[in-house]
């Protein structure tokens, strides 16, 4: 059996590749419909035939990769908020003599305790969220050592060294959080899987951040839903009659999903066809 797989947010499914037709990049330009399901997005047509697009985020995830990342977005933001108002309190305590009580142990503070625990399957924002450690501590450790100075009747040299690194460590720190989210905006360009049951036509779309790999799989391989529940999914009744099994190697899981199953004929009742240009041949 040949797959392919498919990445969305931080889980892999795999498409039988005689259940693909062909892949689009997704511009939203679909025609929406009244429905009572989240993960309906609407309808396109293609080839003459009005295709119903669904996000497989929100199936799988609950949420949208789009809505996944924003809010990623939103965070680092508040992150990087955060630490302006940190140094700007540490200048305050240093000529105003104010009292400190920022978090000064960088494993303390929420971005430190955040940026342990985040996992990412994105390889450039992992690499750009591996830098964060070196200005991070550096900033933090600034704390002790011009309060130490203060103590000592050494104002001057306190100011010096706050200045010097806020010309440097502190803009070495800004530059990356805007590096991350801009990583994050530019890096998300979701496709539709257009998929067929006859080879010509096609019956569904389904919407996912990225193609990952082909693989060949046989039929042995593919384990029982009952492992699935061990990696993270919580299997509501929609998103089980999708799932055909679990494929493992090694480290490695993906999920064999069933399209076909997710589509309803009402939601395209009303359905006016518009003409819309299909491209990006898989």
């Amino acid at each position: 059996m040949d797959l392919i797989n498919f990445r969305v947010g931080q889980k892999t499914i795999s498409l039988k590749i005689l259940d693909i037709l062909l892949t689009e990049r997704y511009e939203g330009d679909l025609t929406t419909l009244p429905n009572e399901n989240p993960s309906f997005l609407g309808v396109k047509d293609y080839m003459g035939t009005p295709t119903p697009i669904f996000d497989l985020g929100i199936i799988l995830n609950k949420r949208s990769s789009y809505d996944i990342n924003n809010a990623l977005v939103e965070l680092l933001k508040e992150r990087e908020e955060e630490h302006r108002q940190w140094l700007q309190a540490l200048e305050r305590s240093v000529i105003k003599g104010q009292d400190f009580d920022k978090a000064r142990d960088p494993k303390q503070c929420t971005f430190g305790q955040w940026l342990s625990s985040f996992k990412t399957e994105n390889e450039d924002l992992k690499a750009i969220l591996g830098r964060f450690k070196e200005p991070h501590d550096r900033l933090h450790a600034l704390a002790d050592k011009l309060l130490t100075l203060c103590e000592q009747d050494k104002k001057q040299q306190a100011i010096t060294m706050l200045e010097r690194e806020r010309a440097t460590t502190y803009i070495k720190l800004m530059r990356l959080f805007e590096s991350a989210r801009e990583q994050i905006s530019l890096d998300h360009k979701p496709i539709i899987v257009f998929t067929t049951q006859d080879g010509h036509k096609p019956h569904i779309g389904l919407l996912v951040d990225q193609v990952e790999d082909n693989i060949h799989c046989e039929e042995d391989e593919i384990k029982s839903l009952s492992e699935i529940t061990n990696i993270g999914f919580e299997i509501d009744p929609q998103t089980k009659k999708m799932m055909q099994g679990l494929i493992k190697r090694g480290s490695t899981h993906s999920v064999l999903i069933d399209p076909s199953s997710i589509f309803r004929p009402e939601h395209l009742q009303g359905y006016e066809p518009e003409e819309t240009e299909s491209y990006g041949l898989f």
